[in-house]
């Protein structure tokens, strides 16, 4: 079995929680800078975008399509600018680290770092400018990075963030002073906003002070999963490089997963269309209770540095950039789109490659193929989960999947802890596990049918959540299945052409690199193929004898998604009272609680506009 523990990874919490915290915050913080670049205090990056001719050239351009005068303008670029920087400062991280270093001593068992790839991180933060990219399933996602440099003297980076944290009173200085940068969440059709946005972030990529860190998804995931990456700040970062400003830029993948989410109720809940906690500092405190939780062990994997002048070889022609004056706006031509977005996908789906798998996520995937039995007070039994998850585990290290599940441990006691970790979704009584919510006769019964199957629906959406940590690692050769099993055909290209059609119908909820349809679907076949699931020929896919099992499984993974699409576009669904129509559905024939969900309704609804089934009117 592939052990964390084979790869390099340390604890960084081993030593902190035998030496002092104090004493850790306030050690020696000498990290080298890129090239040796003089330190930029917030006052001189400000200046440096406030005189920048770009910056000039849209103040009187937007002077003039409004008819204020420049001045006016031009106060409010520095009122944007007031409210969007940073001001990094040492002491301030070092209140964060001691800070830091209580909370996650607290709640977490460990928090694993692979020190090959902070070496490498190291390295490249001294040659070119550095783009952090982790993956964002948690507000802590960019403390702990920033807590990981400080710890080993790498630049801590300038952090995009949302806009609301900055009006958390006290919280939101520290952060600001930490190195957060804050940024409006609804930009709309704003070009002074924008051009300001892109100005302060193409001056810290081009000053190279220090690394800048973002979220590739844009917003955090509700579902645990990877969404479709955001392009717009993906953009203001490679221009530099686009405009010949910088040599080249260096893109760093992090993956961070988590055994358990601190946020994993309130993700549910916010699913099901409970409004999000608004940020504020007594909602914090408030929040405090969450600290008294076990949330397991963290797993932060920094990915292989890569070049975007290497990325780009052949994909663009930066010729197209000498043709107008660097200071002034201009549109990316399709093919710069086009690589941005590639560029983009390919950072989440290493992202994806690079997450640990906990054996909970493999225990949701077989949990939620039995919802009759776990959503009742039958259960399931412990010994039969057992089985399917050991057979599980064979399966995903056959597809390649990197598991966090330490070999000097016996596999019982692993999954007993796990569920043990868990508690808050499934429990174990008799020898069987039920759902928490699922009928369970020592909880409080609810008190309407309506209110029954939302609290049930709560808990099977954290369950989702979970088993949707690992279905990157499934989704292609699922795909494959289903293709299989639909179209009744053995032929290559009926498959293959069902298998892209599929592709297209779920490109919101997975995430697949455009272009590489048929590269997907020959990996997926080589994973069928290798776990001996089909025999393959040039013009032939067929089942083997000891194949129906692992597609039966791959084809139970994805009936949760078709089910839910099949049902959401019933047009009923949409109209005012969408929630209870789909309530009293459920109640009658669907154990499909995701339909209840509303990222799966958002995704229903691009799959039928971009398919054309479907017309968007603005009114």
């Amino acid at each position: 079995c592939q052990s964390i523990y084979e790869e390099d990874f340390v604890d960084i919490l081993e030593e902190r929680r035998l030496s002092s915290d104090l004493g850790f915050a306030l050690r020696t913080f000498s990290p080298q800078l890129h090239k040796g670049s003089p330190p930029c205090s917030s006052a001189e990056l400000h200046r440096a975008v406030l005189e920048s001719q770009y910056l000039r050239y849209v103040t009187k351009e937007v002077a003039m399509e409004t008819g204020s005068c420049e001045q006016e303008v031009r106060e409010e670029v520095c009122g944007i600018l007031g409210e969007m920087s940073q001001n990094l400062q040492l002491r301030f991280i070092r209140l964060m680290a001691y800070m830091m270093t209580k909370v996650f001593k607290t709640v977490f068992s460990a928090i694993f770092v692979n020190v090959e790839g902070l070496n490498m991180l190291q390295q490249a933060t001294q040659e070119n400018p550095v783009i952090l990219m982790p993956n964002h399933r948690s507000y802590i996602d960019f403390l702990v990075i920033s807590y990981i440099m400080f710890s080993y003297d790498i630049p801590v980076p300038v952090i995009a963030a949302g806009i609301p944290l900055a009006g958390m009173k006290i919280v939101g200085e520290i952060l600001r002073r930490s190195g957060a940068f804050f940024i409006r969440r609804a930009i709309g059709s704003d070009r002074l906003y924008w051009a300001v946005l892109s100005e302060y972030v193409r001056t810290v990529v081009r000053k190279g002070f220090a690394p800048l860190e973002f979220f590739v998804e844009g917003l955090r995931s509700r579902t645990l999963k990877s969404i479709s990456p955001k392009l717009g700040m993906m953009h203001m970062v490679l221009e530099p490089f686009l405009k010949g400003e910088v040599y080249d830029i260096t893109l760093v993948p992090i993956s961070i997963s988590y055994d358990r989410v601190l946020e994993e109720s309130l993700l549910a809940h916010e699913l099901l269309g409970v409004p999000k906690p608004r940020e504020s500092t007594m909602g914090l405190l408030k929040a405090s209770s969450v600290l008294q939780e076990n949330y397991g062990s963290m797993h932060v994997n920094f990915g292989r540095p890569l070049s975007v002048r290497q990325l780009c070889e052949g994909k663009i022609n930066r010729c197209q950039y000498n043709l107008t004056p660097r200071d002034l706006p201009q549109k990316p031509s399709a093919d710069v789109q086009a690589c941005v977005s590639w560029m983009a996908h390919l950072m989440v789906r290493i992202q994806e490659e690079g997450s640990r798998i906990s054996p909970w996520s493999l225990m949701a995937c077989l949990l939620l193929q039995t919802p009759a039995t776990v959503l009742t007070e039958q259960g399931l039994l412990w010994h039969r989960l057992t089985e399917k998850t050991l057979w599980l585990r064979r399966l995903a290290l056959d597809f390649g999947a990197h598991l966090n599940w330490p070999e000097q441990i016996p596999d019982s006691d692993v999954l007993l802890s796990t569920l043990a970790l868990h508690r808050t979704v499934v429990h174990q009584k008799a020898g069987r596990v039920f759902l928490v919510w699922g009928g369970e006769p020592e909880g409080r019964h609810p008190v309407s049918p309506e209110e029954g199957v939302m609290r049930t629906a709560a808990a099977a959406l954290m369950l989702v959540s979970y088993r949707n940590q690992s279905l990157h690692v499934f989704v292609r050769p699922a795909l494959l299945a289903t293709a299989m099993s639909v179209t009744k055909s053995t032929e290559r290209d009926d498959l293959l052409a069902y298998f892209c059609f599929l592709q297209d119908v779920f490109s919101n909820e997975f995430i697949f690199i455009p272009g590489r349809s048929s590269q997907d679907f020959e990996e997926a076949g080589y994973l069928l193929k290798k776990c001996k699931a089909v025999h393959i020929s040039q013009q032939e896919v067929t089942v083997s004898d000891s194949g129906l099992e692992v597609l039966s499984f791959l084809q139970e993974l994805l009936k949760p998604f078709i089910n839910s699409y099949q049902v959401l576009s019933r047009p009923y669904y949409f109209i005012l009272g969408c929630k209870k129509g789909l309530i009293d559905f459920l109640k009658r024939e669907l154990d499909t609680y995701e339909v209840l969900s509303s990222n799966v309704q958002k995704n229903v609804l691009s799959a039928l506009q971009r398919l054309r089934m479907a017309t968007k009117v603005k009114r």
